[in-house]
């Protein structure tokens, strides 16, 4: 009775359930982890210290440090050929998930529809329930490369239908949209004015593929909030910083919720993040370490016999463990268990994500193989069910 209904119908993370029963085990080789196994570089780091050690310690602009946020500019115009003002159009949050949670509140009212692409990262559909909306699950599949279907997702929309969460590069698939199927989503979001929610913090962590920035598409600027952060490329989980970038009118109404809750994301880290931007080969260097992961990773998935789909994107793969006979929590469940690796059941980033689980290759060469080899033994224990399932 004392606790909100909306957040008693929330369940706890399945994730978090995980890192839980894991802490539990000793010599638990974890593949679970959605975070870089590298150290945030030295000269950030190092930034943040001089930032410290000089006392830039009070609050800054609700919006955020100008620099940096003329910084983020700069960026995605280098990258992407976006151009945001940074007096604004820009707002920098205690992370990804603060402006995702922001961008939601500040667009839905009780009753809207939100359409969600799932297997998808576990925050989205909490943050709707949390801001009165409804969400609207669109399933993607592996014959599909777990891309949005457009004409599948024309059919999902409604006359209540007001916002659409496009989260590509995956988690936790490793998906990537091609240009072409980005254009078609640009068609259907115009012809039935929807505003959409680019979630784009993997966008550095690409391979093999064109990576395209949702924004960047012909009339998308307008109605599209572009989500990212310094988490993933950077290696700075911990520092949580996060951005937000889009309409005037909307950018704002993030900022009147960002001042009444967090007032401002965290000075040092805002101090070292403008450092960052100019560190862009210690990113490549990073992406060609994940590359060489992914592609050694899948290929051993492959030779172990699971079906699987390349991921061209992030540092995550989702093999399916349909064919071995148990549901994606109890092969999660024996696999720690009896061999001691951690990986998250598919099943948390949705029904669709059943029958799959999700693996981080953003773990050592030799940690890799030893998994593995772990993944071998175990999937071979499981061949006499395998058997009799078929």
């Amino acid at each position: 009775m004392k606790i909100s209904k909306r957040v008693s119908e929330i369940p706890p993370s399945g994730i978090r359930k995980f890192f839980e029963l894991a802490s539990q085990v000793e010599d638990v080789i974890s593949l679970g982890v959605g975070e870089p196994d590298f150290s945030t570089p030295w000269h950030i780091r190092e930034s943040g210290i001089y930032a410290l050690e000089n006392g830039f310690t009070t609050y800054t602009s609700n919006w955020g440090i100008l620099e940096l946020r003329e910084a983020i500019s700069e960026h995605l115009f280098n990258l992407y050929g976006l151009s945001y003002d940074p007096e604004g159009e820009i707002l920098v949050t205690t992370g990804s998930s603060e402006a995702l949670d922001l961008a939601i509140r500040a667009i839905i009212d009780p009753g809207d529809e939100v359409i969600i692409h799932q297997p998808s990262y576990v925050s989205y559909i909490p943050c709707v329930i949390l801001a009165g909306g409804k969400p609207k699950i669109l399933p993607t599949f592996p014959e599909e490369e777990f891309k949005i279907n457009p004409e599948r997702l024309e059919k999902t929309i409604t006359n209540r239908t007001k916002l659409l969460i496009l989260s590509y590069p995956n988690n936790p698939t490793g998906a990537v949209m091609d240009r072409e199927s980005l254009e078609e989503i640009a068609r259907i979001g115009e012809k039935y004015d929807l505003l959409v929610i680019s979630d784009e913090i993997y966008d550095q962590l690409v391979y093999d593929v064109e990576f395209v920035s949702f924004p960047s598409l012909p009339k998308m600027r307008e109605r599209t909030i572009l989500v990212n952060g310094f988490s993933k490329a950077y290696a700075m989980t911990g520092w949580r910083l996060g951005y937000a970038v889009g309409p005037r009118e909307i950018i704002e109404a993030m900022m009147k919720i960002h001042q009444y809750t967090m007032l401002c994301a965290p000075t040092i880290a805002q101090r070292a993040a403008i450092e960052a931007f100019k560190l862009q080969e210690e990113v490549i260097s990073m992406r060609e370490s994940y590359d060489q992961r992914r592609r050694f990773f899948y290929q051993g998935l492959k030779e172990i016999g699971f079906e699987v789909v390349e991921p061209k994107g992030a540092f995550y793969i989702f093999p399916s463990i349909k064919k071995f006979g148990l549901s994606s929590e109890e092969f999660a469940e024996r696999l720690l268990q009896e061999e001691k690796v951690v990986v998250i059941p598919g099943s948390v980033f949705g029904e669709s994500g059943e029958g799959f689980i999700r693996c981080t290759y953003a773990a050592s060469l030799s940690d890799l193989k030893e998994a593995l080899d772990r993944l071998k033994r175990f999937v071979t224990s499981l061949q006499p069910i395998y058997s009799r399932e078929r």
